[in-house]
């Protein structure tokens, strides 16, 4: 799966506080993610992560700012 920072995931099962969007904030062997709804930030396994998400929203990728 092409999961990039930047990121929008819309996940199978959601986060406690109710929302099922997470941002992406570092991609490699895991991923650390944002939640949309409540702003709390989490490490994942990247084979955990790709098993539940249900879709990518590509358009966070332009509100990302770039490290160069």
């Amino acid at each position: 799966m092409d999961i990039q920072k930047g990121d929008i995931l819309t996940m199978k099962k959601p986060h406690p506080c109710g929302s099922d969007k997470m941002a992406v904030l570092r991609s490699g062997m895991d991923f650390k993610l944002r939640c949309v709804g409540c702003g709390r930030e989490f490490m994942i396994l990247r084979a955990k992560a790709e098993k539940n998400v249900r879709a990518v929203d590509r358009t966070g990728r332009e509100l990302a700012p770039e490290n160069k």
